[in-house]
């Protein structure tokens, strides 16, 4: 069973591109590169990146390989390419995720990235950010904070409208 939530993304996001382009301004971050986590934070990623309006291209991130829970779940069915079509090197990054929860997600887009060199900082921004940290992992950018039953989670469908639904996880 799932519940659509009513949050208008498209004034979420512009808010977060406002907070994004001052974090950066106040920091004298000048030419930030995006990079996108599959398959919701790239779907947010690509919004964020027109409208902060950067011209470096979007770097994309499958973190299947990188998950700490690999040997337990197996292969992700959709293993997709990642793609980071930018030097890392002393470069200031900015991750985009959808759902910022546990913070593995995150800790394995890192790891990843610094696979690729070693950024000057990394900026998380998430478009939500929910109770249950399990990593030390904290957004410098979040979209809406949301507390849910333990046993819901937020699904971001999308690319084209994108939308956001409440779970219920299946008892086993």
């Amino acid at each position: 069973m799932s519940r659509r939530l009513d949050i208008d993304i498209d004034a979420v996001l512009a808010a977060m591109a406002e907070a994004l382009r001052a974090r950066l301004a106040e920091g004298g971050v000048a030419g930030p590169a995006m990079i996108g986590i599959h398959t919701g934070g790239v779907w947010v990623a690509e919004r964020l990146h027109r409208l902060l309006g950067l011209d470096e291209p979007l770097g994309t991130l499958d973190i299947s390989f990188y998950r700490d829970d690999f040997t337990r779940v197996g292969m992700n069915p959709q293993v997709r390419p990642s793609r980071i079509p930018f030097n890392v090197d002393d470069r200031h990054i900015v991750l985009v995720d959808d759902v910022l929860h546990t913070g593995r997600t995150i800790r394995a887009a890192l790891n990843e990235i610094f696979d690729y060199g070693r950024p000057a900082s990394v900026t998380l921004a998430v478009l939500i950010e929910r109770p249950g940290r399990e990593l030390p992992i904290e957004a410098q950018v979040v979209g809406r904070h949301l507390e849910l039953a333990p046993n819901e989670y937020v699904e971001l469908g999308g690319p084209e409208p994108l939308e956001l639904r409440v779970v219920k996880k299946r008892a086993r």
